[in-house]
């Protein structure tokens, strides 16, 4: 038997029920052609179980998770259900019991669409956000005092550790020697004087140990208006949870749409899964009118893919979707008419060329 991969599938909600089973489809197909075997097993969980069960996934789906190779998933959440709870009781959780430290976004200018950056090309757009994914502003732990009273106050506390900024360190620097040897720190330091000034330092002494990759610090003020004025500065981004969260979407922005961005919830060490997903919502309102844009769910397969060791299968699925907009086949966030099934259709069309 050659080489075999046990997939955990979670649909979620909404739209997450179009586009994961294309995403599985395309993974089956190019798994095919290059000559190993995707298995995989469907989970129910996300908010409509919540809704019929009263809980995200069972108590032990997190050992459940821990038997699978890599976990693919749509994305969380439905209207009637309190939208504190998906992060809080599935995201997060899995997440951070699975040690997923490093959350891999990656930016890139698809061929065929415009950004909405006028004058910016595919060589201006190419960059990657790593966003801390354990700890920092999301860790959750807070509380709220007398919330009724005219002195009710409420208290959320970022942690930052040592472990945890180096590891994330770590990775953005390896991964930097592969593309363009160049890191940038996105912090606030200069106003979270504590949690990100140590944050820095930490970060400042792992770059010391990486002299062949060029370091700089950028305030996520600054940041943001560069993403828009001058996105070719860029290479791979390493920051906080919640500042990574924040730009992840405004890179998925200029690309086109966060319908286009996908992602990766890694553990490098592979000593647990690592989860893939796109990274927007499961937008209910245009669920099940085979409307949605698949691209960011398939690309978070191709980075699933990598993830596993599968490098020329990821690639054939890059390769896949810019053949499909390169054609001009995008959905209506793109201002296109293609449905979710085309899209999925003409990237296997690709993959079997």
């Amino acid at each position: 038997m050659g080489r075999s991969y046990n997939i955990a599938v979670v649909n979620g909600d909404g739209i997450g029920h179009e586009i994961v089973p294309v995403g599985v489809s395309i993974l089956k197909e190019v798994a095919k052609k290059h000559d190993f075997e995707i298995t995989t097993e469907d989970f129910s969980w996300g908010a409509g179980h919540y809704v019929k069960h009263g809980e995200f996934m069972p108590p032990n789906g997190i050992e459940t998770l821990k038997s699978f190779d890599a976990i693919y998933f749509g994305a969380v959440g439905l209207p009637e259900v309190d939208d504190t709870l998906p992060a809080k009781d599935y995201t997060f959780k899995v997440r951070t019991e699975l040690h997923q430290y490093v959350n891999y976004r990656p930016v890139k200018l698809f061929s065929g669409i415009t950004s909405p950056l006028r004058e910016k090309t595919q060589q201006d757009i190419d960059f990657i956000i790593l966003r801390e994914n354990n700890e920092g502003e999301f860790v959750q732990n807070g509380k709220i005092f007398y919330p009724d009273t005219p002195n009710g106050c409420a208290v959320d506390t970022s942690m930052v550790t040592r472990l945890g900024v180096e590891r994330i360190a770590h990775y953005a620097f390896k991964l930097a020697r592969k593309r363009r040897k160049k890191v940038t720190n996105v912090t606030k330091s200069n106003t979270l004087i504590y949690s990100l000034g140590f944050w820095d330092m930490v970060m400042q002494e792992v770059a010391d140990k990486y002299p062949d990759v060029a370091y700089n610090k950028m305030y996520v003020d600054n940041a943001s208006a560069s993403f828009v004025l001058k996105p070719e500065i860029f290479d791979v981004i390493v920051t906080t949870n919640m500042i990574g969260d924040i730009l992840s979407d405004l890179g998925g922005a200029i690309m086109g749409s966060l319908g286009l961005g996908g992602s990766g919830n890694i553990n490098p060490e592979k000593d647990f899964p690592s989860m893939f997903e796109p990274i927007h919502g499961s937008a209910p309102d245009i669920a099940g009118q085979n409307i949605a844009n698949p691209v960011g769910q398939i690309w978070s397969a191709a980075i699933m893919l990598e993830h596993l060791g599968e490098q020329e299968a990821a690639n054939a699925i890059l390769a896949g979707i810019e053949y499909a907009t390169a054609k001009g086949n995008l959905t209506k966030d793109l201002k296109g008419n293609a449905s979710t099934t085309e899209i999925a259709q003409r990237i296997i069309e690709s993959i079997n060329a």
